[in-house]
């Protein structure tokens, strides 16, 4: 695939980088700050190959990739100049966000840039767990302790990490901020801290408190010099600035961070921490449940983006965290309802991606699946949501946890070993078996079942209805020669019975002649209509007219788009028929549904000959367009 291309030809969908406030990816997709969302052509996005979906959520224009999301954000992020236009700061673009969805955006871009570095950390610190219980290795041989230093070494420094991201979304010095985090972690300090040692600023006690491994503090302190770092900025002349302005940084944060910032931070890390695991201990099976349910919901809306520092936090003040295990159920209920679609649509484009989407969710990965199979069809998304509820039930009983942070998936097992871990591989196996056979049996009506054939087709389609109240007759018979031989295109002809012009689809006004007697529109597909309201009309030079729509102006169907008056056209000596015509035929089949003459029972479908070629692959789906 052309990723470069495909990285313009999305640039251009959402508006150009004129459009853009931010850009980042997450796993699996681009996460937009769009000035004007109305700018967005999402059914061309969609439309476009390589690209799953389009999400809007949190106040995020998302486009759904895959796997393949960072080969087609670099070029983008090169084309729009998103690294160095100031203008592109998240902090401004989000003032016009309400604080929760400025909160989403500000963890998710903070932790996704190591977030696969974070998983192999994690699955390597439970790979090693398991190598100790199999007799495999000892905590005193020199392959556990290398390998131990570089899982754990992830997690131990993370402060460090977590200020350099939060840095860069917050534009402030990303070394002072890294600097600060060094600062946390430093191993008098961690010394002091561990033999609860007490020490003080001129006087002022600092709390002895550990914040390796911890998320609350760091992030906090950096907030904290985003507002520091302008007024000292604004002190400091431009010549001395360079230096001066990271010295007092340190001299300043350093101190504040450690006797208020980094104790209020590790409080609240506390007090979550307590949060999850009272209502997780009171009610386990319930709390299973829920998650297990509610996860891929979370993750659609983006909100799921909340639970990571929790989690993460989780583990550097408990040891463990509840959660991570039934999240694993969640996914891999997805994994099962891809494999049930797999199993049972006959359509060869859909079992293509249901296969290749339930080997993606069972690594984790669960966006294709969602957006590409289980939510598209729907029912199998409720059915991998009653699987995932259960499976999650069966985790939570079993009161099972994560020694280590990583994605929710199979590969994450290793991090389950110890209290619990027969309950998670029984929950798993039901969780993905019990999504199989429910979207096997349930997952499809009758006329779902048949829409995983043509889906392909029936999105290339696109449906014309009359513009006006009238009697539809054929185009050949009007009394125009151009007209009725077809040369400019194919259409039907309407005598009207009123003056009132509506859109016949959905699209933009392409022609619009100042005389309102002729208009023309291209639609989201490229579908070029010309709607003509009577012959030779063009002489009454406006007469009788009134438009009522702009040139390149965007209209929905059925939308206002001109009045005449035919009584008086008529009376003035010119047939009122109206002809609709579609100038680009040969790009298009052609069909005709109608109940009678009337307008409101006719309807003009357009299928796309090209993109029907390629994506019809059975007899029926061919014939139900």
């Amino acid at each position: 695939m052309d990723y470069t291309n495909l990285a313009k030809k999305i640039l251009a969908g959402v508006g150009g980088k004129e459009n853009i406030n931010t850009a980042w990816h997450c796993a699996t997709r681009i996460r937009f700050k769009l000035k004007d969302e109305s700018k967005a052509d999402t059914n061309k996005i969609e439309s476009l190959e390589g690209v799953v979906t389009v999400v809007k959520s949190a106040g995020q224009y998302q486009v759904v990739i895959g796997n393949s999301v960072a080969k087609v954000f670099d070029p983008l992020a090169a084309s729009a100049n998103l690294e160095n236009n100031d203008k592109k700061n998240p902090e401004k673009a989000d003032k016009e966000s309400n604080i929760i969805n400025r909160f989403i955006g500000f963890i998710s871009s903070v932790f996704t840039p190591f977030l696969g570095a974070m998983a192999g950390a994690g699955i390597l610190k439970g790979l090693l767990a398991l190598f100790i219980a199999v007799g495999w290795l000892t905590t005193k041989s020199g392959a556990y302790q290398i390998w131990y230093a570089a899982a754990d070494g992830f997690f131990y420094f993370l402060p460090i990490l977590l200020a350099f991201t939060a840095s860069k979304r917050l534009k402030v010095n990303q070394f002072v901020a890294t600097a600060l985090a060094a600062a946390l972690v430093y191993p008098s300090l961690v010394t002091i801290a561990s033999n609860s040692q007490t020490i003080n600023f001129f006087g002022i006690p600092v709390i002895s408190t550990t914040y390796t491994s911890s998320v609350i503090p760091i992030l906090l302190a950096v907030w904290v010099l985003s507002y520091l770092e302008p007024i000292l900025d604004k002190i400091f002349p431009e010549a001395i600035r360079n230096i001066f302005t990271p010295l007092f940084s340190l001299l300043i944060m350093t101190p504040l961070t450690l006797i208020v910032v980094g104790p209020l931070g590790t409080s609240i890390g506390t007090i979550l921490s307590t949060s999850v695991s009272s209502i997780y201990n009171f009610t386990p099976a319930i709390a299973g449940a829920i998650m297990g349910a509610f996860w891929q919901i979370f993750v659609i809306f983006g909100v799921h983006w909340t639970f990571v520092p929790v989690m993460i936090n989780n583990i550097a003040k408990l040891g463990y965290d509840p959660l991570l295990p039934i999240l694993s159920v969640a996914v891999i209920s997805q994994a099962g309802a891809a494999a049930g679609v797999f199993l049972k649509t006959k359509d060869k484009k859909m079992k293509s991606l249901a296969g290749s989407s339930t080997i993606t969710a069972l690594l984790g990965i669960t966006e294709p699946t969602i957006y590409g199979v289980t939510l598209k069809l729907k029912r199998p998304f409720i059915c991998a949501t009653i699987a995932g509820a259960i499976g999650g039930a069966i985790a939570g009983g079993a009161k099972a946890h994560a020694s280590s942070f990583t994605l929710p998936s199979l590969l994450a097992l290793p991090t389950y070993l110890g209290s619990g871990f027969t309950g998670v591989i029984i929950a798993l196996i039901v969780a993905f078996f019990l999504a199989i056979v429910l979207t096997y049996f349930f997952g499809f009506t009758k006329n779902n079942f048949s829409k995983t054939a043509n889906s392909s087709v029936q999105a290339n389609t696109e449906e014309v209805i009359a513009p006006v109240d009238g009697t539809i007759i054929p185009l050949t018979s009007v009394k125009d020669e151009v007209f009725a031989s077809e040369a400019m295109g194919k259409g039907i002809a309407i005598v009207p019975t009123n003056g009132e012009v509506r859109a016949p689809i959905s699209g933009t006004i392409s022609a619009l002649y100042p005389t309102g007697h002729a208009i023309g529109i291209i639609s989201k597909q490229g579908a070029e209509i010309l709607i003509h309201i009577g012959i030779n009309t063009v002489e009454l030079n406006g007469k009788y007219f009134k438009i009522l729509v702009k040139q390149n102006q965007k209209v929905s169907q059925g939308d206002k788009l001109v009045n005449f008056e035919p009584d008086k056209i008529s009376e003035a000596g010119y047939d009122t028929t109206v002809m609709v015509i579609i100038t680009n035929t040969t790009n298009y089949d052609i069909s005709e549904t109608k109940e009678t003459e009337a307008r409101n029972n006719w309807v003009l479908k357009l299928t796309n000959k090209e993109t029907v070629a390629s994506n019809i692959t059975e007899k029926g789906a061919a014939q139900n367009v």
